[in-house]
């Protein structure tokens, strides 16, 4: 039975070594540095393991469904207030940085943008659609991402946790049908290419639907159909953790690349205390900053009840006012609105860094994780819940 896989190659200068051997870095600084090409092939189960022998193929997946990672609840419109800024840029302490993300590139693949909002006046939107559904955003989802990151002040309004940013990467990988594995992929190595120092993803993988999709059109048992999803999503793991990686690595001689995720929607602690799913791919994949969604109490922040557990970090993912599509502004909750205030800190974090000529992979990934507090939130939280804390902007 053939399907469609994931494969990644390097070029001819790097071999599967520079990723996985023990000495990866010294052997790394000695060479030139690789440059991965995902490519899509129809492969039957053979030929898979054939290809897998291959000196440049350092990861092999099957495509895989994603979706993004939806809003929980109805969206909320704008209500009157005197309010500056959100909750959000408040909470993380943006509006008290010396910093604004100037000079720093980020990378927001999603549904795409509105770019004729007012919020993202005067930033040079670089868009490219994989989805082939044309840009743009008909979901509202990218649109509202992004305007926490980067966006401008809207009615008298501060949404953006970085509005410094000037050049924003705005990659369309989720359409009407969703995406696929193969696509966040392609997008991934067309953000660093293009010099993005921030990654950010709200979107995971579609395990029911791939299930439903190999009866449906496999003809599969239900329990075969179960086990072929799991392998697709240990390997996708796998798959995202070598982009991840290869983020890394490469910044030690280029760029300075971090992938920021979300952790997924799919717990019901409102049901049940003890209802919690694990963070999702590829958020969970290693190397990649995966964000959990805190929400306001009288008593101090707590995490979502949606919320998945075990995130490297958190951020304001409850009742979060960004860009609407068509203009305006509307509140969504999910971790899809946590992770854009993490990809907004990491921005001015960046920034910071590169002040100081020390920017690189793991010097900002070490800083955003480590600036996180508890401070601020209910005294009986669960630390796996919320990884570090409350993500936290450089004050000075």
């Amino acid at each position: 039975m053939e399907n469609k896989y994931v494969v990644l190659r390097s070029n001819r200068s790097a071999t599967r070594d520079i990723f996985f051997g023990p000495s990866a870095l010294p052997d790394l600084l000695e060479t030139t540095y690789p440059e991965l090409q995902a490519e899509v092939n129809t492969l039957e189960r053979r030929q898979v393991v054939e290809l897998s022998h291959d000196r440049d193929v350092v990861a092999i997946a099957p495509a895989m469904p994603m979706k993004l990672i939806a809003p929980v609840g109805t969206a909320k419109p704008l209500a009157p207030g005197t309010d500056t800024m959100t909750w959000g840029v408040k909470a993380v302490k943006a509006d008290t940085s010396p910093y604004t993300g100037a000079g720093i590139i980020v990378a927001v693949l999603d549904t795409g943008i509105d770019a004729k909002h007012p919020a993202f006046k005067g930033v040079k939107l670089v868009q490219k659609d994989f989805t082939k559904e044309g840009n743009g955003d008909r979901e509202g989802h990218g649109t509202h991402c992004a305007g926490t990151i980067f966006g401008r002040e809207v009615n008298g309004l501060r949404i953006g946790v970085a509005p410094g940013i000037e050049k924003a990467l705005i990659g369309k990988v989720l359409g009407r049908e969703g995406g696929s594995s193969e696509q966040i992929a392609n997008a991934i190595l067309w953000a660093v290419d293009n010099g993005a120092n921030i990654i950010s993803m709200s979107l995971g993988i579609d395990f029911p639907g791939y299930v439903a999709w190999l009866v449906a059109e496999q003809g599969m048992p239900a329990e075969l159909a179960t086990t072929v999803a799991l392998e697709g999503y240990r390997a996708n793991v796998q798959l995202f953790q070598t982009l991840a990686a290869y983020t890394e690595a490469r910044s030690t001689l280029a760029q300075a690349t971090v992938i920021v995720a979300a952790a997924g929607n799919e717990s019901q602690r409102d049901v049940r205390p003890d209802w919690e799913i694990a963070v999702a791919p590829p958020a969970v994949s290693k190397g990649i900053v995966s964000v959990a969604a805190l929400g306001e109490s009288p008593e101090g922040l707590t995490i979502a009840s949606f919320s998945n557990t075990g995130a490297n970090i958190s951020g304001p993912g409850v009742d979060v006012l960004s860009a609407a599509i068509g203009g305006g502004l509307v509140a969504y909750s999910g971790t899809s609105m946590a992770t854009p205030h993490v990809a907004g800190v990491a921005a001015l974090w960046a920034e910071k860094l590169k002040q100081t000529g020390r920017l690189n992979s793991l010097a900002l990934t070490s800083r955003v994780i480590a600036s996180a507090t508890d401070e601020t939130l209910k005294p009986d939280f669960d630390p796996v819940d919320v990884g570090t804390g409350l993500v936290q902007a450089p004050q000075k």
